[in-house]
């Protein structure tokens, strides 16, 4: 399709993103555990939604202290997961099925039990030794500043052979990479492409914003709206390990590397994960001289209010500073590191805030589940495995497992995640016998059926992919109402973030596409308590 100001889009631009936690998708082995095999046999489900790509969460060879984001061989299968072979049995199913496939890379940080760390702890003069940032303890021996890692404690654990410390913005099994090295930047490259040449089309590029420190390695300073309860990390303002400028050099060194794989009307591309402002979030786009990410993750929506008129101001202020820069907008609602929306936004507000994902312009990103309303399940501190919740007891907050608990397939034993006489690898939700796709599939006023209504929309029309948007005056501080226009297309959006029903007037005429109430609604007619509709 062709748009007046983008031009012809690309696949991610039209197209939406699944993303799949591959321990909690499908266990095809028995082991509790999902695996390749398990996504295989479901990628008819996952083309059945409507997505034009599948991310998969790390599945690369990792000792599992961090679920995979503490990668021991980058270009190997975890056997946890299966083999190389099922890797390519899955892209080839994926291909079959017309779906595109995307890997979680992360190259800010190892596993401790990588080859390369554990040359580098050979010794000060190992030729590994510069591939991970090193420095020599404080005057009073202890760690070289005040840096904070993301799970609690210090950045820094000190090597006793070498006297020296060593950075980890995560789990100390987890040493960060010194990308001022060439041969580490070399040899990331050389990753993406070996994931390239076996037919990966993407890749969401874990913490991208960390992968630069301040060489001057200075204290950071502290953040005076920090309160106790909150994360450690929290309490530093991190302006030393943030956004740095030396980071977008080495993103546009990456973006060559897909660039080289990438033919006229398949783009290979990346995602970037930055929690960052827009003003700050979107230089991570680059240039057109000098691109970078092809899409910066915007994770607004998941850190601000769910209020109305606070979701339309940032709704126009992102959609102007995206064209203002020659960014395609992105959004997203969850995913693997964030709690379930449906639990953040109440299960009333659920289809305002799936119609909301799915009908603003941008690229949509969704997390496997939603599509069912899954929500998220309480874990007991005795089943809680993510160190991250593990390593902050007392921010209840922390913990990650809420959001990654196994997919509800049917009302079998274990939701038909995993065979009857397998314990998962995470307790699964109470009410998976009503909440489960076989119970939707074939109710038309289901959460699953609605998301495929919004998905078809998109397919049949091209407003809501390439169109315009612009935001409408209603005189309700609890509606946000947008049109998507194309041509002659145009498409009004109505989302009643309130419990109040609300006569718009004139803004409300139309035909009635689709209503999250499940009905079709006169032209005119009011807005119904917390509803959202299309009309055409």
């Amino acid at each position: 399709m062709t748009h007046p100001l983008t031009g012809d889009l690309q696949w991610w631009q039209s197209g939406i993103i699944y993303q799949i936690y591959p321990r909690s998708f499908q266990d095809a082995s028995g082991d509790g555990v999902g695996d390749l095999r398990g996504i295989t046999s479901r990628l008819g489900y996952v083309a059945s939604l409507g997505v034009e790509a599948v991310w998969l969460s790390p599945i690369f060879t990792s000792p599992m202290r961090d679920f995979g984001y503490d990668v021991a061989d980058y270009v190997g299968i975890d056997p946890l997961f299966g083999t190389l072979e099922d890797f390519d049995a899955l892209v080839a199913e994926a291909g079959r099925l017309g779906l595109k496939v995307m890997l979680d890379f992360v190259p800010n940080h190892t596993s401790s039990d990588h080859p390369w760390f554990r040359e580098a702890l050979t010794g000060r003069g190992s030729p590994k030794r510069d591939w991970y940032v090193w420095r020599d303890a404080a005057p009073d021996g202890g760690p070289p500043n005040n840096w904070k890692s993301f799970f609690g404690g210090g950045a820094w654990t000190l090597d006793e052979a070498s006297g020296q410390y060593y950075l980890h913005q995560f789990l100390p099994s987890q040493p960060d990479l010194n990308w001022r090295n060439p041969k580490v930047r070399a040899a990331m490259a050389d990753v993406l492409r070996f994931w390239m040449q076996r037919g990966v089309d993407g890749f969401r590029v874990d913490v991208i914003w960390l992968l630069a420190e301040d060489e001057r390695f200075l204290d950071e300073p502290e953040n005076p709206e920090w309160r106790p309860g909150q994360p450690e990390h929290n309490s530093l303002l991190h302006i030393y390990t943030q956004d740095q400028p030396e980071t977008h050099a080495y993103i546009r060194e990456l973006r060559q590397v897909l660039d080289e794989f990438s033919a006229p009307g398949h783009d290979r591309m990346m995602v970037g994960e930055i929690y960052l402002p827009v003003d700050r979030l979107l230089p991570f786009a680059g240039t057109r001289d000098a691109p970078m990410v092809h899409l910066p993750f915007n994770f607004h929506l998941i850190l601000m209010p769910w209020d109305a008129a606070q979701v339309r101001a940032f709704a126009d202020m992102y959609d102007a500073a995206c064209r203002a820069a020659a960014s395609w907008p992105n959004w997203v609602l969850g995913n693997h590191d964030q709690h379930r929306f449906k639990t953040r936004v109440g299960a009333a507000q659920y289809r305002v805030a799936q119609t909301l994902l799915l009908t603003l312009r941008g690229t949509p990103t969704a997390y496997y589940g939603d599509e069912i309303g899954m929500e998220n399940v309480p874990i007991p501190v005795g089943k809680m495995v993510d160190p991250a919740g593990l390593q902050q007891p007392d921010v209840p907050s922390a913990s990650r497992d809420p959001e990654r608990t196994p997919m509800q397939w049917d009302t079998s034993p274990n939701a038909g995640f995993a065979p009857a006489d397998a314990t998962p690898w995470l307790p699964l939700a109470a009410d998976f016998e009503t909440v489960n796709v076989r119970a939707q599939e074939d109710d038309p006023t289901s959460d699953l059926n609605y998301f495929r209504a919004l998905t078809w929309l998109r397919r049949e029309h091209s407003a809501l992919i390439g169109g315009d948007y612009r935001s409408l005056e209603t005189g309700f501080a609890d509606v946000f109402a947008f049109e998507r226009t194309l041509g002659d297309e145009r498409l009004t959006v109505l989302l009643n973030f309130g419990g109040e029903e609300r006569d718009l007037g004139e803004t409300a005429w139309g035909t009635t596409l689709l209503s999250s109430r499940n009905d079709t609604p006169a032209s005119g007619a009011a807005l119904r308590p917390n509803e959202a509709r299309i009309l055409g």
